[in-house]
């Protein structure tokens, strides 16, 4: 079956003679059902009619039976009235009695047809009569007399035998007492007569009961109603009625309601009255009303059939109508399917050119079909165009796919980390051959496996809110090698309403593990000479304070250790150090934590230790270090030191305030004559401390109000060609003689009494209008702001007025924090780098390497230069470690797309290896030293 046969099949049954076949079932319905209900209503009416003729008639019998049994009373009262008849019937003479009523019996008999007459006496015996009495034996005769003679009143009474007659009983009253009784009886001629005037049919008299001896002929009898027929008109044709109606029907239901039956093809009704007896119910006369009803009854049928004709002509009439009416529409929807099938094949031109112009004045339904199957042309032509342009596209996305997908299966294949595919329960579906090849095992012994079980638990996880993940773990291969996996961990989704799967990326950083194992132990020790290093024992003296451990410092600054670097060279200082941390932690370093913590100073940290044992350690100490010698030509230095002692928490409750005080008594024992070591009293270090930090805090305010502040610059030279394009800014403080004090001496200070921020924008505003004097040249400043700036809200805006302000191109300004302050709070530490960034600024990460943070960080922070720290640097040559870690640095930070700065540049033995490893700048005294501000801007030729 082609595909348009099948869109437009052939019609069984057109629209049109649907509609006209529904719509004829509706209309005939409706004729039907009025019809029926006209029928019905005419049959009701009829009925009602029916019944109201028969209780009519019912009560006219009644009336006139009434009537009979008064006129017979008003006859027996007037015989009894007759002169002489009282006396007679005292008297009981038989020739009295016949010359007072025999004169008047034949006109009683045949004018009043009276059929008979009885005379008692008061005693109640029979002394007259005349007439025939009833066939009946059973009269209550005497009854009636009695009941007469005992009130004095008439009586009425009818009885049914062979025959209905109606009794009178009066008294004959003489002299006002009872004579006797007349009883007169006349049968219901006159009744009868006047039925018949009444009826509409024919009437018959029926008496039902005990009848014996009777003389009605027998086709008269009605065995099953127990009666025979007295009177009767119209015998031929009322005669059957009443045979079958005692057939059909029983005397109770015809007195009730007339009954109704066919009879010989005709309709006929009868009806019953009974009349009322003198309650001995021995017999039982009815009043019978046959009609014939025929023509009514076809009167009904044929309004019937009329309303039945005159219903269908007008649905013959409404359908023809409809017919005319749909034909023209049913011809255009014909048009219309016919077109549409086109459509599907795709002949819109054909299907444009088939449907007429619309018509916009008259417009119907089908007009607007007619439109809208136009405009359909044209949307399904559009439409395939845009489905064939889809395909098209569809076609090069599946070649793209194509190519995706091999690209993907050979990235699987090829990339050299572990890809792990998981369903929902964490069950291994998927491993790439990178793993399987590391691992040694196959494929088939890791698939449907847990992940956990395969893989092991997580050394350290970090999950996020979207469901990613990162986390480390071990694996153990087959040849027992043991690697350190870092795992990247995503949602893989799966079928709508189904869990999502997890694809897992593995990378082995066993190595870079080591290497930073390595690192952490460089970022805790002194490169030099192993120990310790400054960061690590403030961490742990701040750590023995928190637990509320006792114990002392010991700090050591070597004696004349600058005439050994002068004399013999800095390679000989290094040497000396070397042997003194040799000795210290040979003899000491089970005592407590030894470190370096830069230049030739040393400390020992003594958890535990009292006032007596600082002591005695501090005088062991110089002890050994008299035995330290160092011999450099025909030079021997010999090792000697001050050492400052300091109790905690006496002299401190933070690792800067106990480190101040143990410097304090550091300098103190070196001014002292007779002690190289000085453990700093209470009241004395109190009073000093104190003493000390308001002389530095007052002079920090006044230079701050007064300007006594002086800013010198270092050039930072580019190595290549050595060309001076920055200057980092230091900060010095000129006494009252005009003296310049080191930062080291305030800066502490500052930084305790949040003085430091003033500084810091002090700086900020003399550089940048400093700055503005060069902004035609390339050369930039770089300022360092300290860790307590990083949470200064106010900097940025700061900044900003400032360069607005003072003119200064802010592209010319490198603002430097060290990476201890960067790491300690990360998160704020960006925020201010990258406003700052925002503001047009330069940012450089300073002392790169001893805070030791994670290089993920490094990536995140943003800033243009990384400045490493001049311990790795110094001994550069001669140092393998100290050459693994600027490298490395130096790697990350092109990586990232940073600039690296080398800091304590010193020798030009070290510029070549710098130039190697890929280090642009570098700083240092060799390169050239501090000098103001003023002489490096005549030296570019811009001074004011």
């Amino acid at each position: 079956m082609s595909p348009s046969s099948r869109l437009s099949p052939r019609p069984r049954l057109s629209l049109t003679w649907r509609v006209i076949a529904l719509s004829s079932l509706l209309v005939l319905g409706l004729v039907l059902a009025f019809s029926w209900i006209g029928h019905a209503n005419l049959t009701r009416q009829f009925e009602e009619s029916r019944d109201e003729s028969a209780s009519r008639q019912a009560g006219e019998i009644r009336l006139a039976m009434e009537r009979s049994a008064e006129g017979v009373r008003q006859l027996a009262s007037l015989v009894a009235a007759t002169q002489g008849l009282g006396a007679a019937l005292t008297r009981r003479t038989g020739e009295e009695l016949l010359e007072s009523l025999g004169p008047q019996w034949p006109t009683l008999q045949l004018e009043s047809g009276v059929d008979e007459i009885l005379l008692f006496d008061n005693a109640g015996r029979l002394a007259a009569e005349w007439g025939t009495p009833q066939a009946e034996n059973g009269r209550p005769v005497q009854q009636w007399v009695r009941r007469v003679i005992e009130t004095e009143t008439p009586l009425t009474a009818l009885r049914c035998s062979s025959d209905c007659r109606q009794y009178a009983a009066v008294p004959v009253l003489m002299e006002g007492s009872s004579a006797g009784v007349v009883i007169l009886s006349r049968a219901l001629a006159d009744v009868m007569r006047q039925a018949h005037q009444i009826a509409e049919g024919n009437v018959a008299l029926l008496v039902a009961g005990n009848l014996r001896d009777s003389q009605i002929p027998p086709e008269r009898q009605l065995p099953r109603w127990q009666g025979q027929l007295v009177a009767l008109t119209g015998q031929e044709k009322s005669l059957p009625v009443l045979q079958r109606a005692a057939q059909v029907t029983t005397l109770g239901e015809i007195t009730a309601s007339p009954s109704r039956f066919r009879l010989s093809g005709r309709d006929m009704e009868l009806s019953a009255v009974r009349m009322e007896d003198d309650g001995d119910r021995r017999s039982t006369g009815y009043v019978l009303f046959t009609n014939d009803i025929t023509d009514q009854i076809q009167a009904i049928r044929q309004d019937t059939r009329t309303l039945a004709m005159i219903g269908l002509g007008g649905w013959v009439a409404a359908e023809l109508l409809l017919l005319a009416i749909l034909l023209s529409p049913m011809a255009r929807l014909r048009r219309i399917s016919g077109i549409l099938p086109n459509l599907a094949k795709g002949e819109f031109s054909q299907a444009r050119a088939a449907v007429p112009p619309p018509n916009p004045r008259l417009a119907d339904e089908i007009d607007i079909l007619e439109g809208a199957t136009l405009r359909l042309a044209d949307q399904l032509e559009t439409l395939e165009g845009e489905v064939r342009s889809r395909g098209e596209q569809l076609a090069q996305r599946v070649d793209e796919l194509a190519h995706e997908r091999d690209f993907i299966g050979s990235l699987l294949d090829t990339a050299r980390v572990f890809i792990v595919t998981q369903d929902p329960d964490g069950r291994i579906t998927l491993v790439n051959d990178y793993a399987l090849s590391v691992m040694g095992v196959s494929e088939k012994l890791l698939l449907k496996r847990l992940f956990d079980d395969v893989f092991g638990g997580p050394r350290q996880s970090l999950a996020s809110s979207d469901g990613r993940g990162q986390e480390e773990r071990n694996l153990t291969t087959a040849d027992g090698k043991r690697h350190t996996i870092a795992w990247y961990h995503a949602s893989l989704p799966g079928n709508p309403g189904e869990p999502d799967g997890r694809i897992s990326v593995g990378l082995d950083i066993t190595e870079r593990k080591a290497a930073e194992a390595r690192l952490t132990w460089l970022a805790e020790r002194d490169p030099l000479t192993g120990l310790y290093n400054r960061r690590f024992l403030k961490e742990a003296l701040d750590g023995a304070i928190t637990q509320g451990h006792a114990g002392a410092l010991l700090l050591l600054d070597l004696d004349q250790f600058k005439d050994v670097n002068e004399l013999s060279g800095h390679q000989a200082g290094d040497q000396l150090l070397r042997k003194v941390a040799a000795v210290l932690g040979e003899e000491l370093g089970h005592r407590g934590t030894l470190a370096r913590l830069g230049g030739d100073e040393f400390a020992l940290l003594l958890v535990g230790a009292g006032e007596t044992l600082a002591t005695r350690i501090a005088q062991q100490v110089n002890q050994i270090l008299a035995t330290v010698m160092l011999d450099v030509g025909d030079r021997r230095h010999r090792a000697g030191a001050s050492i400052g002692i300091a109790l905690f928490p006496i002299h401190g409750d933070n690792a800067i305030d106990l480190m101040a005080s143990a410097d304090m008594a550091m300098y103190k024992a070196k001014a002292s004559s007779s002690h190289r070591w000085h453990l700093l009293s209470t009241l004395a270090a109190a009073r000093g401390e104190l003493q000390e930090r308001v002389y530095w805090e007052e002079r920090i305010h006044h230079a701050l109000e007064e300007d006594g502040f002086e800013l010198m610059v270092q050039p930072i030279v580019r190595l290549e060609d050595r060309d001076i394009r920055h200057y980092e800014v230091l900060l010095r403080m000129r006494d009252e003689a005009g003296q310049l004090i080191s930062p080291g001496a305030f800066i502490p200070v500052a930084e305790r009494s949040g003085q430091i921020l003033q500084i810091d924008r002090w700086v900020i505003r003399h550089a940048l209008r400093a700055l503005a004097r060069i902004n035609a040249s390339d050369v930039s400043l770089a300022i360092n702001l300290s860790g307590q700036s990083l949470h200064d809200d106010g900097l940025t805006q700061y900044l900003a007025s400032e360069l607005c302000s003072s003119g200064a191109a802010p592209r010319h300004l490198i603002l430097e924090v060290t990476e201890t302050a960067a790491v300690t709070d990360f998160s704020t530490a960006r925020g201010v780098l990258q406003s700052l960034r925002e503001l047009g600024c330069r940012t450089a990460l300073d002392d790169f390497g001893v805070g030791f943070s994670s290089f993920h960080y490094l990536g995140q922070l943003p800033v243009d230069y990384i400045k490493i720290d001049g311990s790795f640097i110094r001994n550069l040559p001669s140092d393998t470690d100290s050459r693994v870690i600027v490298k490395a640095i130096a790697d990350i930070a092109n990586g990232f797309g940073k600039q690296a700065i080398a800091e304590f540049v010193e020798r030009q033995e070290l510029i070549p290896i710098l130039r190697q490893y890929g280090i642009t700048y570098g700083q240092g005294f060799h390169l050239g030293k501090p000098q103001p501000i003023e002489d490096a801007l005549i030296m570019h030729g811009l001074n004011q």
